[in-house]
């Protein structure tokens, strides 16, 4: 095989297809017709000889072999995507397609009306946002960037600290006076939990860390129920800022237990690896520090005076 003979919009159609799981998808995507894209794809596997992609009904999976074959050449498309940046002075260009991941409440919540303002701003960036509260495999999945909230498990991840995420112990008024308002976290005995789903309920006392066992009345994988399930008098909970934000400001949730906090963690613009980081990334990156960052606006109760 010469390899001067692969053609560079094969490989991307492939890519494209492997990224999206659908020929239909990629076609859309490239602004081509699905058979142009299938072809290009065929023309790839006859000149590699091997097959990379596995056919269904339902759309398209790599094979073993595309799997390896896509984890290169994605990083080299981008790599080349950059370097042809570099020649048209994208550094003041900032244009084309963003795949981005965040979390669902926190995208919908505060992340939807400041990617529309980055939109408005760029307007030939392309944006293309996933939200679910599972993290992704960016290289694998073809996201150029993700939103994370907690500790990047990943050192190999290229990663910017956007703003931090305080965690805080929250009741309704109603509930609160007629159970009573704990005073440490061994007051916490005897009350009715709301628990997110894996959470580990831990407060700092003096100079150490204090582990409360808790038994849920009500479990739960999303914040936001958990809230509602709070505003309506059903126990205590934990959640970050961002989701009791207005609840605090309200009224309708308190915080508890401040001289005691939780163990707080941070939001995070995370990058694959191994990629040269484009333009229009960069400038999205920079837009959500400006934005949210260094102590964001829905966090009242740091806020002065507000708790």
């Amino acid at each position: 095989m010469e390899r001067s003979s692969i053609d560079l919009l094969d490989v991307l159609a492939f890519v494209r297809v492997a990224e999206t799981g659908s020929f239909t998808a990629a076609a859309v995507r490239m602004g081509l017709s699905k058979p142009v894209v299938s072809r290009r794809v065929a023309r790839l596997e006859r000149r590699l000889g091997a097959r990379l992609l596995t056919r269904t009904a339902r759309g398209a999976q790599p094979t073993a072999i595309g799997e390896a074959y896509y984890a290169r050449a994605a990083g080299i498309l981008a790599d080349l995507e950059a370097a042809g940046e570099v020649v048209a002075s994208a550094a003041t260009r900032i244009a084309g397609p963003i795949r981005l991941s965040a979390p669902l409440s926190f995208g919908i919540g505060h992340l939807a009306p400041v990617l529309a303002d980055f939109a408005a701003a760029h307007p030939e960036v392309e944006l293309d946002v996933e939200l679910e509260d599972r993290t992704v495999d960016l290289a694998g999945g073809g996201y150029d960037l993700a939103v994370r909230i907690g500790s990047l498990a990943d050192s190999a991840m290229v990663a910017r600290r956007i703003a931090p995420v305080r965690r805080i112990l929250l009741g309704a008024p109603a509930y609160l006076d007629r159970r009573g308002r704990p005073a440490t976290p061994a007051g916490l005995a005897g009350h009715d939990i709301l628990l997110y789903a894996g959470e580990q309920w831990r407060f700092r006392s003096g100079d150490g860390w204090e582990t409360v066992r808790v038994e849920p009345r009500l479990r739960s994988n999303n914040g936001e129920m958990l809230r509602s399930a709070a505003i309506a008098g059903l126990g205590l909970c934990i959640l970050p800022s961002f989701i009791a934000g207005s609840g605090i400001e309200a009224g309708t949730l308190e915080p508890l237990l401040l001289d005691h906090p939780l163990e707080q963690s941070a939001l995070h613009a995370v990058m694959p690896p191994g990629r040269s980081v484009t333009a229009r990334v960069r400038a999205l990156v920079d837009f959500l520090v400006a934005r949210f960052g260094p102590e964001p606006s829905w966090d009242p109760c740091w806020r002065a005076g507000a708790c």
